[in-house]
């Protein structure tokens, strides 16, 4: 249900799909509260908080000028995402060197990888769960000790043209009519770091929607959000669970599960800033032609 200004409000119209088996069990919202919560990982000048979904999790950073953040055998690719304009990376990853400037959104091939920040400042990792190693360090790691139910499990899209390489898109973007938010994908992850919010979000012009078979993760850069979630009811009264609306600060990830009818609301007066990941790509996103690098990153042939 979207508001007619929303982009997606002519998605829903024009991609309507066949509707899937009524699911007869369901999991809970996941929540990682990194404003609340000691790092998980400590070390090279710099502090990291994880959380995960069943597909995707995030590594948040908080880096010391001249700190380090490494990957050593990464099995796939992975996004990092450098927010704030004054904090320039350097990305070293297979032999090549790359300078990236702040407010970057950066792809880095799988294998060995290092980004140095020369001045210090926050920086997030986006990765697939095939990181074994970093699935287990976690802040919800027992959340997915067993698979949650209705998610499809990741099945990567096609390599890039020209092959693996580290590839820097700038966050620079200006909103375009008719396009929804700033969305890239690699063959693992879709980030849509999303147009900013200033100031509370307009409440007669939310967006309750649900995705049938993914998960949808949340993450609040700047100000703070709440997340309003309701799932449906079923015959069986004991799979029933009671609406949440959860205020959460930032930065923070909320790992929305399907088949939730979820939306957003920012809620302090100054910048909002969420950013969506999914995982696989999305199919209905990329069909719309919002995915910024998609000349570079091709679609299933199956799908397309």
């Amino acid at each position: 249900m979207y508001d007619p200004s929303d982009p997606r409000s002519r998605m829903a119209a024009n991609t309507a799909a066949p509707k899937a088996a009524a699911p007869q069990a369901f999991a809970g919202a996941d929540y990682g509260l990194f404003y609340d919560i000691g790092p998980q990982v400590a070390g090279d000048g710099a502090k990291t908080w994880l959380t995960r979904g069943q597909n995707f999790l995030v590594a948040q950073s908080e880096v010391d000028g001249g700190g380090s953040l490494s990957r050593v055998g990464q099995p796939d690719e992975y996004v990092l995402l450098l927010p704030d304009r004054d904090t320039p990376a350097v990305i070293e990853a297979n032999g090549e060197r790359v300078e990236a400037d702040g407010f970057s959104l950066v792809i880095l091939p799988p294998g060995d990888s290092r980004i140095t920040m020369p001045k210090g400042g926050r920086a997030t990792r986006i990765f697939s769960t095939r990181s074994e190693d970093l699935n287990a360090l976690c802040s919800n790691a027992d959340s997915y000790a067993a698979p949650h139910p209705n998610v499809a499990l990741l099945e990567p899209w096609p390599d890039p043209v020209g092959g693996f390489r580290i590839r820097v898109y700038s966050l620079d973007v200006p909103p375009t009519p008719g396009r929804f938010g700033r969305i890239f994908r690699c063959t693992t992850l879709m980030v849509n770091y999303l147009d900013p919010q200033h100031g509370p979000r307009d409440i007669t012009k939310l967006s309750p929607h649900h995705h049938d078979d993914f998960e949808q993760g949340s993450l609040a850069l700047d100000g703070a959000f709440t997340h309003h979630l309701r799932w449906p009811w079923t015959t069986n009264l004991n799979v029933w669970r009671d609406d949440e609306h959860a205020l959460v600060r930032s930065p923070s990830l909320t790992v929305i599960p399907p088949p939730a009818i979820h939306t957003s609301r920012g809620m302090e007066a100054g910048l909002n800033q969420l950013v969506d990941i999914f995982s696989p790509p999305r199919v209905d996103f990329s069909k719309q032609g919002w995915v910024l690098n998609a000349d570079e990153y091709p679609m299933p042939a199956s799908l397309g």
